[in-house]
């Protein structure tokens, strides 16, 4: 009889019940990523509006209008966010921002008495939809 070594190792049985486990926590975690990067790229659309909004107000006090376009106010948008000025003149300007892998989330802000863009309602108010 030949003697009997201890066991070493792990039998497949086992080894498929840890892969399975690790399965169903991936299946539960990658959900919730998404969502976290959902909400990172509508931070980014809003802080990117607002901070427009202030480079406008710092262009109206020099040059008594708001600025048509963004490259008027110097400013580097975050990474993949496009930012459109709908309107602007002396009395006010509208915005909208945007971007590619948070389509189909816009935000916009109006100021003054330009036309309300995508929801905004409130004056200064930056509002997603």
């Amino acid at each position: 009889m030949r003697p009997s070594r201890p066991r070493q190792g792990f039998t497949l049985i086992e080894l498929l019940i840890v892969v399975v486990v690790i399965g169903i926590l991936a299946a539960m975690a990658i959900p919730k990523f998404q969502n976290t990067k959902g909400k990172a790229y509508a931070a980014s659309l809003k802080s990117d509006l607002k901070n427009v909004a202030t480079l406008q107000e710092n262009y109206f006090y020099y040059n008594e209008k708001y600025a048509s376009n963004v490259s008027a106010l110097n400013f580097v948008s975050t990474n993949g966010v496009t930012i459109t000025i709908v309107e602007a003149d002396g009395r006010g300007w509208s915005g909208q921002s945007t971007h590619p892998a948070s389509f189909p989330l816009t935000c916009s802000v109006f100021i003054g008495q330009a036309a309300p863009t995508g929801g905004a309602t409130e004056e200064g108010l930056v509002h997603c939809q």
